[in-house]
């Protein structure tokens, strides 16, 4: 084959151009200086990936959007590509390509170096910003370059970024940034640190105005970027194994005189760490952003006019319900905890269509136990949370068993205020024995956060829907289910405290759990008599793998009947609903 001919010719000759930014026609190849290679400058055949060592064709790189097809290592691109790959054919339009640079300091030499990268990449500066639909949906884009002085942020920087944002504000359209800096620019010193609070003073606005805004960060995104417009995204993606973080490595090292792990700092460990809603690949990047611009796109009406179609839930179900046989209080306990009822992934997948998970509380960690995202019911964008226990025993361990964190609880609030932001009902599911209470928790302030949680659902201005699943454990549970509205499976309890830890305190004896489950009045059918739960939904026997998809179907005409009837209510109204519906007990 012509791929074969041309690396075996490539190998003969012992050359292997190292590329260190994918597509660069100033190749280097190892051992040689600039004036060796003139030649290879011009026509680069090859690349060579700088993780794993494998040669690469050029077509095979740009097929494969310069990604290693050995390791999937990802190159940096150009400022070209990147509209290649992220824009549709023809509609991107630039903007301010005026805005000069400066010299605050007169830093000696930096005019000369200015000029030297300008027409060494043929930009006019380290950020491209303007108008571009994707997949149709229209746009503002930002792409930094690495190859302008390292991405790193200057005056003409921090300009052409927030006159970008403020268009996008006065224009009502989205906003999506692909950051890559080596930081601030030293030759302009203080200069360059003001545009880190310009350019965050200008998301502000827009977010302000309840428009949307997507950060993507590529390798490296580091310092004055990291700590301003880079972090600040609605949703913040990342490419895989990017550098992410504000002080150098060496920095860090040179400071602390400790060796740092592997992993450090690059896009996996910032997504652990709570930081990153989610690693994408570079070939599923661009349907991404189409998915997350088409469900932010803002509705000229009310988005829940939508339903005012919907279907009323089956009364047969009721009936159903009504000549299930009946179970005393604790063997309705044991039915919640059983391992084997249907998980809040189980009902988005039978209720929900297209769920994008988010994750990460944007402050320590992305705790497993509480998933949440965004999706669709029946066209209609929602916000869609709730703890996930486990099915195996691998599960359970990774989902602590269904007891959240801090780390969980505070970004479902993060993502309850989101759907605030962009007027998304919020549908939460809750199956959890209680809040963890180990002491890391404690040390990161599980307390806090449940009370930051309950504070600020209070005052949430859009519809909250909050179904009991299986276990509904105190706090813990109350934590994702101060809403509007509050249902209960049929057989889900929910108290105050397990009847083992009731039984343990009032009576000294533990043993007693079954005794006390009958006094605490935790079932569905107690609580619906009290006033706490506003629906119960029929399990048609057990919620197993059998009945999922009848009980999904219940819920999910209940939703559409409930959302409704919200039509043409205000913030304040659901505002006010949810603190007289509590303001009763």
């Amino acid at each position: 084959m012509w791929v074969n001919k041309v690396r075996e010719k490539w190998k003969r000759r012992r050359y292997i151009p190292i590329i260190q930014d994918a597509g660069e026609k100033n190749a280097r190849p190892f051992g040689k200086k600039d004036s060796e290679d003139t030649k290879a400058q011009e026509k680069p055949d090859a690349v060579v990936c700088k993780k794993c060592g494998a040669t690469l064709l050029k077509p095979e790189a740009v097929a494969n959007k310069y990604v290693c097809s050995k390791c999937g290592y990802h190159f940096r691109v150009r400022t070209k590509n990147r509209i290649k790959m992220t824009a549709d054919a023809g509609t991107f339009e630039p903007w301010f390509e005026d805005v000069g640079q400066t010299d605050p300091l007169e830093f000696p030499g930096y005019a000369e170096k200015l000029s030297e990268v300008q027409e060494k990449t043929k930009l006019k500066d380290s950020v491209t910003v303007g108008y571009a639909k994707i997949g149709g949906e229209p746009a503002v884009i930002g792409i930094c370059d690495a190859r302008f002085l390292m991405g790193s942020m200057g005056h003409a920087t921090g300009e052409k970024i927030t006159l970008a944002v403020e268009r996008a504000t006065k224009m009502r359209l989205p906003v999506i940034l692909f950051c890559c800096s080596g930081g601030a620019r030293m030759q302009e010193g203080i200069i360059s640190l003001m545009q880190m609070s310009k350019t965050s003073a200008a998301l502000k606005q827009h977010s302000d105005a309840g428009l949307l805004y997507v950060s993507v960060l590529t390798d490296p995104t580091t310092g004055g970027v990291t700590a301003s417009f880079a972090m600040l995204g609605d949703i913040i993606l990342a490419e895989p194994g990017a550098l992410i973080g504000f002080a150098g490595q060496r920095v860090i090292e040179q400071t602390i005189g400790e060796k740092l792990p592997e992993g450090f700092q690059r896009a996996e460990f910032q997504l652990e760490h709570g930081f990153l809603d989610a690693v994408v690949e570079r070939k599923d990047l661009k349907q991404t952003l189409v998915q997350i611009l088409k469900t932010h796109r803002k509705q000229e009406a009310d988005s829940l006019k939508m339903l005012d179609e919907a279907v009323r839930p089956d009364e047969r179900s009721l009936e159903h319900m009504s000549k299930a046989k009946e179970r005393n209080a604790w063997e309705i306990v044991k039915a919640a905890r059983q391992v084997s009822r249907p998980s809040t992934m189980d009902y988005i997948r039978t209720i929900f269509d297209d769920f994008m998970e988010l994750h990460g509380d944007r402050l320590s960690g992305d705790d497993s136990a509480v998933i949440g995202g965004i999706a669709y019911l029946d066209g209609m964008p929602v916000t869609v949370i709730g703890v996930q226990k486990g099915k195996t025993v691998e599960e359970c361990k990774t989902c602590n068993f269904g007891m959240p964190s801090p780390e969980g609880y505070r970004k479902a609030l993060r993502l309850m205020k989101q759907a605030e932001k962009f007027h998304r009902p919020v549908i939460t599911f809750v199956n959890t024995p209680g809040a963890y209470c180990g002491v890391k928790a404690e040390e990161e302030g599980q307390g806090e956060a449940i009370a930051r949680n309950l504070y600020e659902m209070s005052a949430l201005k859009i519809p909250v829907i909050c179904i009991m699943a299986g276990e509904g454990g105190s706090g813990g549970a109350l934590a994702l289910a101060a809403g509007n509205q509050v249902w209960m499976m049929e057989h889900a309890v929910y108290s105050v405290l397990s009847p083992e830890g009731f039984a343990s305190i009032l009576w000294k004896d533990g043993s007693r759990a079954e005794e006390a489950a009958g006094v605490m009045k935790m079932t569905a059918q107690d609580l619906y008599k009290l006033g706490v739960a506003d629906e119960i939904i029929p399990e048609y026997g057990d919620a197993d793998e059998v009945t999922v998809g009848s009980i999904s179907m219940y819920m999910k005409k209940l939703l559409l009947e409930y959302l409704s009837k919200q039509h043409g209510k205000s913030g304040e109204d659901f505002v006010r609903e949810r603190y007289e519906r509590f303001r009763k007990f």
